[in-house]
């Protein structure tokens, strides 16, 4: 019977290297983790590692308890967690995801009337997840997932909460400040900064450059919104980001706006969810929250 225990220490010793290591680690001596791990590939009839000199590689079955452990560990301590506040009479902690680099103001404007409104709940955004979250709420790292591009999975049940426009961003002096519209040809011969994510989730290829078969100059990436508009302000490229944020910062940098084709490109942000949280009171009170909220700026539910 394969036992919390193993799934930690194959987790442990994939961390830290060794044996040795992993038993400092887990408190244990080096010979009862040694004799837990013989019992158990015993019982399984199969190796979990193969020593190469003083180090061990994970074998196929390893390897194979290994993305259990990733992904059971996880979810036992939250198991754990929630059973001790609901033990201590508390809610806990709501752990936001964000897959939506430009939301995290207006996610900021969400959360503190949330607070108020939930005084036991408190909250925890986590943006490392921003650009790949989906595995992070099946494997319970999050309970919510803030994303512009919803991955319908068993499982997962995804909200929408507002309606925006992607636009492209110029220097006030471009070529195409003031157009009413850009094409995809017009962007052949530009620099095009996003944010570091695939191409094949980015709306302005999916959307906009791929249909047309056109590939801008050259594509460079930055993780922070700021630098990217710096960077445009500077003439340095174009940018693809929604319209609310980008005329936020237009205020205050010498950028414009222009639509994306002659209909634009129209998006969603959505709140994902695991199915079986749908009983949570403060989790459903946040996502009527999300939607209730004064839209941001240059946000309306027509576009």
């Amino acid at each position: 019977m394969i036992e919390r225990i193993h799934l930690r220490v194959v987790q442990a010793v994939e961390q830290h290297g060794s044996l040795t290591a992993a038993a400092k680690e887990l408190c244990v001596t080096q010979s009862a983790l040694s004799h837990t791990m013989r019992k158990l590939e015993d019982n399984l009839g199969t190796p979990i590692w193969l020593r190469e000199g003083r180090s061990l590689r994970l074998t196929q079955a390893g390897r194979y308890l290994l993305n259990i452990s990733n992904r059971v560990l996880p979810l036992l301590r939250h198991a754990e967690d929630k059973l001790k506040q609901i033990a201590q009479g508390e809610r806990g902690t709501l752990r936001i995801g964000m897959e939506c680099h430009p939301c995290y103001q207006w996610l900021l404007k969400v959360v503190s009337p949330f607070l108020d409104a939930w005084p036991d709940v408190d909250v925890d955004v986590k943006q490392k997840f921003q650009f790949g979250g989906v595995g992070a709420l099946l494997d319970y790292e999050i309970d919510l997932l803030v994303t512009p591009d919803p991955f319908y999975k068993s499982g997962l049940c995804f909200s929408p909460v507002f309606d925006y426009e992607q636009v492209l961003v110029v220097a006030k002096h471009h070529v195409l400040a003031g157009r009413q519209y850009a094409l995809a040809e017009d962007l052949r011969d530009q620099v095009l900064l996003t944010y570091p994510v695939a191409t094949d989730r980015l709306d302005i290829y999916t959307q906009f450059l791929n249909p047309a078969a056109v590939v801008p100059k050259h594509h460079k990436t930055s993780e922070a919104t700021e630098i990217m508009l710096q960077m445009v302000a500077s003439d340095r490229g174009v940018a693809a980001l929604p319209r609310w944020l980008a005329e936020e910062y237009a205020k205050k940098l010498p950028i414009s706006v222009v639509r994306l084709g002659k209909d634009g490109i129209a998006k969603q942000i959505y709140l994902g969810t695991r199915e079986g949280d749908a009983g949570i009171e403060y989790l459903k009170a946040f996502i009527d929250l999300a939607r209730d909220y004064e839209h941001p700026a240059g946000v309306s539910d027509s576009q």
